[in-house]
């Protein structure tokens, strides 16, 4: 969690990191009635769930210890930064040795299997692209970004304030003062590095959930920063959130492509997809799936690219096949989606159908998917302008 860390050996680390994963241990008469249980995740939020659910995080959490092993035994053999050799760009696969491209097959498995939660914070902040960035700049950076904007008040930063004890209140970190403060200056400090986006709600879920993980509140200010600025969609966050509804027109297309019968069947209900994804595409599932398992997403979204983000939307849907065509209403599909999302403890599940299932979406072709819708949306926002423009001048 959130903090600072003093130097310790890989020994003292690993053993330190097996136990942050503790088992989960209902009571006998919960067990017995199978009545749902309060518990918190690794991350510090409260989970509620039946003991079905307890028994499928247990399982992950060991699943998770496994790969602690892997991971750990990499790095005694091949050395504690091994991944940096095997992560290599796609324009430059075909001048590599073999050796290096079976390292970076490799990694690319690991990380779809999931990477260590104590491993997680410099695995991020190195293969993103974060620490490269964070590079090209002074050391005091980001302490000048924050000391000089820190009494500056803009529309970003009234937002920022009306939102700050809105974002997860109940955690024990986040929603206190230390925690609001943290993530003002995340937020505050990005909105002046990024006038062009400024703030945009969701950006709040998506700085507290790195904060999080990463060791540092400056590695959480570069890893918002290199999300925003290298993995995901331009103007997604931009005041006519045009990126976002492009996004969901492209997944509408994929929907239709991949999930025929389900695209039917909304379509007859008339059924908006963004009802749904809009939440998905701009907190990037932090509001809506269990926070072990949106972990899981984002580290293949920092390693592959936002691509991902349209393979876990789809799964979603497809592992709900079944419930979402017996729906009448769209209030139905809704209910269907968000009981699945809000109970996926087991983030193998969710990507083995991410994956195996909804099949190889490359970036070239997601590109070729924006570019096509591009035209529509901001034809269909300059539309919406001229309406509002035409209502404010009627009212004068």
């Amino acid at each position: 969690m959130y903090g600072g860390s003093g130097i310790q050996s890989k020994r003292d680390l690993e053993i330190e990191y097996q136990a942050q994963i503790p088992i989960l241990r209902p009571s006998i008469h919960a067990r017995r009635a199978n009545m749902t249980v309060k518990f918190q995740d690794l991350y510090g939020f409260t989970v509620e769930g039946n003991v079905d659910d307890v028994n499928v995080l247990n399982e992950v959490r060991e699943k998770v210890r496994q790969q602690g092993r892997v991971w750990w035994a990499l790095e005694a053999s091949k050395g504690a930064n091994w991944y940096l050799d095997a992560h290599v760009s796609s324009t430059l696969k075909s001048s590599l040795k073999f050796s290096t491209l079976t390292n970076a097959i490799t990694l690319k498995r690991l990380i779809r299997k999931g990477i260590p939660p104590n491993l997680r914070p410099k695995v991020w902040f190195t293969l993103s692209g974060a620490a490269k960035k964070k590079s090209t700049v002074p050391d005091s950076y980001y302490n000048d970004l924050t000391s000089a904007v820190e009494d500056k008040v803009t529309s970003a930063t009234k937002q920022i304030d009306h939102d700050l004890p809105r974002t997860f209140p109940g955690h024990p970190w986040l929603d206190t003062p230390e925690g609001h403060a943290a993530l003002r200056r995340v937020l505050v400090g990005y909105s002046f590095r990024d006038s062009d986006v400024g703030y945009c709600q969701g950006l709040n879920y998506v700085a507290a959930l790195l904060l999080l993980v990463m060791k540092t509140e400056e590695e959480a200010f570069w890893m918002l920063a290199v999300l925003l600025e290298n993995v995901l969609v331009n103007d997604c966050y931009t005041n006519n959130l045009s990126g976002c509804h492009v996004e969901q027109r492209v997944f509408k297309d994929l929907l239709t492509k991949k999930c025929p019968r389900i695209a039917a069947h909304l379509e007859a209900l008339e059924f908006d997809v963004s009802l749904v994804c809009t939440e998905w595409f701009l907190c990037l599932f932090s509001k809506s799936l269990p926070s072990e398992t949106t972990l899981r997403v984002w580290d293949v979204l920092f390693y592959e690219g936002a691509q991902v983000l349209f393979n876990v939307a789809l799964a979603i849907f497809k592992m709900n096949e079944r419930q979402l065509l017996t729906t009448h209403h769209v209030g139905d599909v809704i209910n269907v989606i968000q009981r699945s999302t809000h109970h996926l403890f087991d983030p193998d599940e969710l990507l083995t159908v991410a994956f195996d299932k909804i099949g190889l979406m490359t970036t070239t072709n997601i590109s070729k998917q924006r570019k096509k819708q591009e035209p529509a949306v901001m034809a269909e926002l300059d539309q919406r302008i001229r309406r509002l423009n035409s209502v404010n001048e009627s009212e004068k």
